[in-house]
Parts: C-alpha cells; structure tokens; sequence
C-alpha cells in the first residue's frame, strides 16, 4: 500500500534567488535558514546553465546533462524531507530553450541563476525521513 500521512499548511515562505547561484544549493540554504523540514516547492525563471539528471533504472544511478546554455524554468516541482537529520530538496525541472526546445529532469547541482521566484509551501505534520531502498536504490521516504 501506498505510505502516506496527513500534513496541514503551515506557512508559505516567497523569495527570489540570488544572482549567479547554484540553484539547488540556494533551496536548500533556505530551508535551513527558516529551519523547513517538511515542504512543497514550486519555482519560476531562468538559469545561467543547468545540469540535470535521469535516473537509469537497469544499472541504479543517475546520468547527468549538462545544459551549458540560458534557459527559462519553465517549471520546478518539489518537495522538501529530511536526509541524515538535513533539509533534502527534491525537484524536478522543465527548461526552455531558445528555439523551444525542453529539457527535463531531476535538478542537480550545478545549475545556475540567473533569476528565480519560488514559493515553498512548509507543511505541519510527521516528518518524511529519506533512507536507502533496497527495491530501486534511491534515497526513499521511510516506509511508516
């Protein structure tokens, strides 16, 4: 069965990215600042070049693209748990090229701002807790 828990709105934090910052560096520095340990994150903008990743099933890790060019976040979607008692962000983005092209992924570090507005929803209720699973190999919430 599917594991899940009730959580409530708690707060909404609303912000702007620094210029010429490591995009997913960035989240995370924020939620450590307004001590977020359980959130939804939503973002908007533009990168410098971003790196991005897949994660290949068969052999159990991530192949990453870079993307040494400006593009437009079309879209970030995430969430924010715990790993090793730290914020995790985990978000996957959709980029715009010029031409209209799109690229997505899972966001990785290395891609850079050049402007973005996020809004992170944090959530009141028990906390997700992500550990190794064994079934895919990926850092998991905790089955409860």
């Amino acid at each position: 069965m599917a594991t899940y828990r009730n959580a409530t709105a708690a707060r909404t934090i609303v912000g702007r990215l620094d210029h010429n910052k490591d995009l997913l560096e960035e989240l995370i520095a924020v939620c450590k600042a307004e001590n977020v340990k359980l959130a939804a994150l939503t973002a908007i903008g533009a990168v410098r070049k971003a790196r991005i990743g897949f994660y290949n099933q068969q052999a159990r890790e991530y192949q990453f693209i870079e993307l040494d060019e400006p593009l437009e976040i079309l879209s970030l979607v995430g969430n924010v748990s715990l790993r090793d008692g730290e914020p995790m962000v985990h978000a996957h983005i959709t980029l715009g090229t010029e031409a209209g092209d799109a690229y997505g992924g899972h966001l990785a570090p290395g891609t850079t701002v050049f402007a973005c507005e996020f809004i992170m929803q944090q959530l009141d209720g028990p906390e997700f807790v992500r550990e190794y699973d064994d079934e895919t190999g990926l850092p998991l919430w905790r089955r409860q």
